[in-house]
């Protein structure tokens, strides 16, 4: 999910598309939060990781 919104952040800051540059933020921190609370070993939704 991260690599997917750093992919994103790149597409649309060079077409400078605002939409895509938003989507691409959102992903990277999603991703992060998740990833962060997986390192932690907190179980999210019932599911101990996402991957």
């Amino acid at each position: 999910m991260i690599v997917l919104g750093v992919i994103l952040l790149v597409i649309g800051f060079i077409a400078k598309i605002a939409v895509l540059w938003s989507i691409g933020i959102a992903l990277v921190l999603i991703g992060a939060v998740l990833a962060l609370l997986g390192r932690a070993g907190t179980k999210i939704g019932g599911r101990a990781h996402w991957f």
